[in-house]
């Protein structure tokens, strides 16, 4: 599949489309190019397959096809859950951990200017929640809670299930921005307790600029839409759909659910291999929950260095030091400083993140390349 010059272990800030995705993609470029809300039978034909990719990717997180809600990514999606809520008299509260997303984390703060109250919940040395610090800050005005499912950065999985049963019990509502783990890991919303769930399809393979918000169909009525116009989507998100990201999102879903164990397999054991060998290094430590994490992803501090410059120094392979939001910066990582990290550690940290086309050849070759590289760095 990778058959270019570059080393990518950057899969957390995109993968790339799989093949099999492109080619259900294409016919709704060409032959298959009707507007979906067409009434005539072409636009019924195009129409029909929406509702299967709404069904494949409903069935890869448990849900109703009905609970779907296509967008242009995880951030629009973010937008809608937080902003679109509508706002209670008695209810102005939300609460959110200061690791989300910065598509979380910058709404939130939005929200904040609009009236609303804003509680960030902090995360110990490890990334980890308190559950009892969530529920001390949980109040009668409380109106939703926010919790991501897996840290983009350490990947970090909170415990998602404990939590939505706490925020049901206190009467208040769920949103989690799922992004890093639909499609890599079992995701079941109706299990999970979860009333809202954002997500993309590239990062998991899809195509990019096709995203869901997963809407219990008990509380679609509590949103409202961010965007005016034609009222497609129940009303809830106007403008002409993307068929052709939307067949590609729905191949992708079809394609996780098959793939997913055996993915999950392989990717760990290249990961494991990986941080094996870089932890070799003197002093270098891995950042978060080293047990509770996804499979694909570690965050390695290289003590001594700058990640900027090991990063420009390795020419083809990619990396990243934290989100694609801000992967080469002078600044560091948010995440990273929550935890309590130094800024020196912080901006000495990578986080390599694997997928499905990775090789065991390439792990080896970005091994030999660090290896090198931070010695060079560290002796400048």
């Amino acid at each position: 599949m990778m058959d270019h010059d570059f080393v990518y272990l950057d899969y957390n800030a995109t993968t790339p489309v799989d093949k099999v995705v492109v080619d259900a993609m294409l016919p709704y470029f060409n032959d298959f190019f009707a507007n979906s809300g067409s009434s005539h039978l072409f636009g019924l034909t195009v129409r029909e397959a929406v509702e299967n990719a709404a069904e494949d990717v409903a069935e890869l997180i448990g849900a109703d096809p009905k609970e779907i809600i296509f967008t242009s990514g995880a951030t629009e999606s973010v937008n809608l859950a937080l902003k679109g809520f509508k706002k209670d008299q008695n209810k102005n509260h939300i609460i959110t951990l200061t690791t989300e997303h910065k598509a979380v984390l910058d709404t939130c703060t939005q929200l904040g200017k609009d009236g609303f109250q804003i509680d960030y919940l902090k995360v110990d040395l490890l990334g980890n929640i308190n559950l009892s610090e969530l529920e001390s800050l949980i109040t009668e005005r409380t109106l939703m809670v926010a919790v991501m499912l897996v840290n983009n950065e350490t990947g970090v999985i909170h415990p998602i299930k404990k939590i939505g049963e706490m925020v049901h019990q206190k009467g208040c509502y769920f949103f989690c921005d799922a992004t890093q783990a639909v499609g890599k890991i079992p995701v079941h919303v109706k299990e999970l307790n979860i009333d809202l769930m954002a997500f993309s399809a590239h990062k998991f393979y899809g195509p990019k600029g096709i995203g869901a918000l997963y809407i219990a169909s008990a509380i679609k009525n509590k949103l409202k839409s961010q965007i005016q116009g034609g009222g497609q989507q129940h009303n809830l998100r106007s403008g002409t759909l993307n068929v052709p990201g939307i067949v590609g999102m729905g191949k992708a879903a079809e394609i996780a659910l098959v793939e997913m164990e055996q993915d999950a397999q392989k990717i760990k054991a290249l990961r494991d291999h990986l941080e094996s060998e870089l932890l070799k290094i003197p002093q270098t430590s891995i950042n978060g929950n080293h047990s509770e994490r996804i499979f694909n992803t570690t965050n390695i501090c290289f003590e001594g260095i700058y990640s900027e410059d090991l990063i420009l120094s390795l020419g083809n392979i990619c990396v990243s030091s934290g989100s694609a939001c801000n992967a080469v910066t002078t600044r560091p990582s948010h995440v990273l400083q929550a935890m309590g990290m130094s800024d020196r550690d912080a901006l000495a940290s990578i986080r390599f993140s694997i997928g499905k086309y990775t090789t065991l050849s390439e792990i080896e070759t970005v091994v030999e390349k660090i290896e090198k590289t931070v010695l060079l760095l560290r002796n400048r």
